[in-house]
């Protein structure tokens, strides 16, 4: 018996070890009188859906079971594209199934893309906070930035999983580009070797700082062949030189990947030798160097939701081809809501390949678990206080990322057919005030649209490279 909670999958079997596992097993075939609800509600309104990963396992079920052809679920890069797409394509509303940054963030997207017509709605009146992007709206964030303003050739480096404001007074301060955890290493090796003596500021995620710091380590003690092979640019001095100018915030964290420390990977150590490790690359240093470890061997993953996904399913389509008997072992390093996506990915596979049995683990502590009185689900996550999270420090699943449920996504396409000002409490939120003549929504997205350019040239913007030289330093708001 596993120490961990877990789902065992084999053929088209699905069993789960513990309560914690059943919760999140409950509603991977959901009820098809619901789907076809969902499918009208949508049809009716010509509405799209982009949702995140971690949506709880009601919710992404019935989603994934919908053929409505404006529904995506992604990580958080993707979701704002997607949305666009989805304009371009007739969808007249979108709904967005995530924290509020995200819902900001399609928001920006959209009017940068000429669809400002097109409506945003969240699903709950109530904000749906981030305890990593509220961070970076801390004093301790403001003196960071002001630290970076006043130091010569500064880019800083946000995490996409930030408040619109965030993003706009980090720009008005100093040179800033969105990243996200699939594309951070490439952003800052590229930045690096276009201006040789950049600083890099890293936020506001702490965790993360530390493991590309640590990542950016190992790097530099390979060859310079090996180096090159990564980014051309770069060998052992060039990365040197980007160590001694990367800096990253102290004091911001996700509540959820905060679990994943040092007695966690204690007990992955002593139980799951077996195991193929992923990891998120917000999970502390401890899970990270297991990762890393487990992937220097062939058996592990450090990156995006996208990449664990990704990593999951090369395995198993590795062991379909090789058609021998195999068992396959994951332990799951980040929310987890990722478990819905991936047995929707692999479910097809293992029913064609009933010789392979898959085990995904939870590293859920007990006191992440809370006992309920439903006879149908007698343990939930969560402790019984109801905020989702472990006495110790962490959370199993995001309770923010709760906030979004199937029967709130109901009620908000029943109500879209209401006055425009009824709705108005479901809207991203709106910033009206400016900075500089600019307004905090316009300024906001200059980060992204940077990235964008960063991802389709293959080297920052020549506007953002210019803002980095020509910056005076310790440059104040006026």
């Amino acid at each position: 018996m596993s120490a961990f909670p877990s789902l065992l999958l084999q053929g088209a079997e699905i069993r789960a070890r513990g309560g914690f596992a059943a919760a999140q097993a409950a509603f991977l075939d959901p009820d098809p009188a619901t789907v076809a609800s969902l499918r009208a509600h949508l049809a009716a309104r010509e509405a799209g859906v982009v949702a995140h990963f971690y949506m709880d396992p009601e919710l992404q079920g019935v989603l994934y079971a919908c053929d409505w052809p404006h529904i995506h679920i992604s990580d958080s890069l993707v979701m704002a594209d997607r949305a666009v797409e989805m304009a371009r394509s007739g969808a007249r509303t979108i709904i967005v199934l995530g924290v509020d940054f995200m819902s900001e963030n399609v928001r920006a997207m959209l009017d940068a893309s000429g669809f400002a017509d097109v409506p945003v709605y969240r699903v709950a009146a109530a904000p749906i906070g981030c305890s990593l992007a509220e961070s970076a709206e801390s004093d301790a964030y403001a003196a960071y930035l002001r630290r970076a303003a006043a130091t010569p050739r500064s880019l800083h480096v946000v995490y996409i999983n930030t408040s619109l404001r965030t993003k706009a007074y980090a720009h008005a301060l100093v040179p800033t580009i969105t990243c996200t955890s699939s594309n951070v290493i490439q952003t800052v090796l590229q930045a690096a070797a276009q201006d040789p003596d950049l600083h890099v500021w890293f936020g506001p995620d702490t965790y993360m700082g530390r493991n590309l710091l640590a990542l950016f380590r190992g790097l530099g003690e390979l060859d310079d062949a090996a180096i090159a092979r990564l980014h051309p640019a770069h060998d052992r001095a060039s990365l040197l030189r980007l160590i001694e100018r990367f800096h990253h915030f102290e004091q911001g964290t996700c509540v959820v990947h905060h679990m994943f420390g040092a007695a966690v990977v204690e007990q992955i150590e002593r139980d799951y030798q077996d195991a193929h490790i992923t990891a998120h690359l917000e999970v502390p240093g401890e899970m990270f160097a297991l990762a890393l470890r487990r992937r220097d061997a062939g058996r592990g993953v450090v990156g995006s939701t996208s990449d664990i996904l990704g990593f999951i399913t090369a395995k198993i389509r590795e062991a379909a081809a090789a058609s021998t008997p195999t068992e396959l072992r994951f332990v799951l390093g980040t929310e987890a809501g990722m478990v819905t996506a991936i047995v929707h990915q692999i479910r097809g596979v293992l029913r064609e390949h009933p010789q392979i049995s898959v085990e995904i683990i939870f590293p859920a502590a007990s006191e992440a678990i809370a006992i309920t009185d439903d006879h149908a689900l007698p343990v939930v996550p969560g402790v019984a206080g109801g905020e989702g999270c472990s006495t110790a420090g962490g959370c199993a699943t995001c309770p923010y990322m709760k906030m979004n449920s199937l029967d709130a996504l109901l009620d908000l396409l029943d109500r879209l057919d209401r006055p425009a000002r009824e709705l108005r409490v479901y809207e991203p939120r709106k910033y009206l005030d400016t900075i500089d003549g600019r307004t905090i929504a316009e300024l906001g997205a200059l980060p992204i649209l940077h990235m964008r350019g960063l991802q389709r040239a293959g080297e920052l913007p020549a506007a953002l490279l210019a803002d980095i030289r020509g910056r005076a330093p310790a440059h104040r708001l006026g």
